[in-house]
């Protein structure tokens, strides 16, 4: 769901990206959420030198064509070009970043926002 809102953001504010309807939008999150688990790591194992001497910069570049090939793979999906690749994959890596900080606690565990283990109980008096 993060993954869709933030695909949704970046269809909305790059010019580039567009999306035929809902089912596209949310088959595309969905693949990018595959490719993001399973293909990305690999990726960036493959480029850590590219990664170490750009400073960090390089995963823009893996990041864009994890989109690019989700464009690829789901047609009514499209991403238009490169540049539009990379602000679009900025944007989604910035929306779901905010939004999973909701989630994650400290710990780097997900919790849900209504209940938490390292909440303590108030100890004040019931007003009525």
């Amino acid at each position: 769901m993060v993954t869709t809102l933030a695909v949704l953001a970046a269809a909305h504010i790059v010019p580039g990206i567009s999306y035929s309807g809902w089912g596209s939008l949310l088959g595309a999150s969905l693949l990018l959420g595959i490719i993001n688990a399973f293909v990305r790591p690999v990726l960036l194992l493959l480029s850590l030198p590219w990664i170490i001497l750009t400073m960090g910069l390089f995963i823009l570049v893996i990041n864009a064509l994890m989109m690019m090939l989700v464009s690829f793979l789901i047609p009514p999906f499209q991403v238009d070009g490169f540049w539009s690749a990379f602000f679009g994959a900025i944007i989604v890596s910035i929306v779901c970043w905010i939004f999973s900080s909701f989630f994650r606690a400290s710990d780097g565990r997900i919790y849900s926002i209504t209940h938490h283990e390292s909440i303590k109980p108030a100890n004040a008096r019931l007003v009525k």
